[in-house]
């Protein structure tokens, strides 16, 4: 199996690793940093496997881990900052309930509210899109991210 060594910033930290070239990142970051990146289609249709990568959100699952070589990475994990408003706002809100997708979409909602600190119903929805959920309707989400651009 061919190899690569890489270097990337996750989570603030430089990490190196020696990965096979055909690695997924989410791949990577479960199995090899040990993190909570979910893996659930493994297609890139759901969203569950979203980090940040350079500040924008990317299905881990559809990346090579060593594509991710050379650059910032971030994991639910790596969103220590603003978690807690995220969180405090989804629960209230009711838009988490078997909580598999969550991480996507605390992800999509934490990189939107970076950009974009006030936005509007639809730019939530925008940024929202490309994740599914199975168990409750998108306006739970929608109104969680909404309150937590209120704080």
């Amino acid at each position: 199996m061919q190899t690569r060594s890489i270097e990337l910033e996750l989570n603030g930290k430089t990490c190196s690793r020696t990965v096979p070239v055909t690695q997924t990142l989410a791949s990577l970051l479960r199995e090899g940093f040990g993190l909570s990146t979910s893996i659930s289609c493994g297609e890139g249709n759901c969203g569950t496997c979203s980090v940040l990568v350079d500040g924008q959100p990317v299905r881990s699952c559809l990346m090579l881990a060593v594509q991710a070589s050379g650059r910032a990475v971030k994991s639910l994990e790596g969103l220590a900052d603003q978690l807690p408003r995220l969180q405090k706002a989804f629960s209230e809100n009711h838009a988490i309930q078997c909580g598999f997708c969550a991480p996507g979409f605390m992800i999509a909602a934490a990189s939107l509210l970076c950009s974009n600190p006030k936005p509007c119903e639809a730019e939530i929805r925008e940024a929202i899109k490309g994740h599914l959920c199975r168990c409750s309707g998108y306006s739970g989400f929608v109104s969680a991210i909404l309150d937590a651009a209120q704080e």
